[in-house]
């Protein structure tokens, strides 16, 4: 994967949005990786995976409703 700071982002935003179209890009702050760049078809292969994960793990048990508390003088509490 290509590297380049924000600054050479920013400079040659064309050119580096073209070449994330074949592969990701990783934009980098102070030398350190921070975001990465990816295509619309990238990210949405991603984020379909990610659902079906998501989907596939079990679910936790649903919580029973707590029941409201009463003050003194029959109000209800928060």
């Amino acid at each position: 994967m290509k590297r380049v700071s924000t600054v050479e982002l920013i400079r040659n935003f064309g050119a580096h949005s073209d070449a994330a179209l074949a592969t990701p890009i990783i934009v980098t702050k102070n030398g350190r990786d921070r975001l990465v760049l990816i295509s619309i078809e990238q990210y949405d292969m991603l984020q379909h995976a990610y659902d079906a994960f998501e989907d596939s793990r079990p679910k936790p048990p649903q919580e029973r409703a707590k029941p409201a508390r009463v003050g003194a003088a029959g109000r209800r509490k928060s």
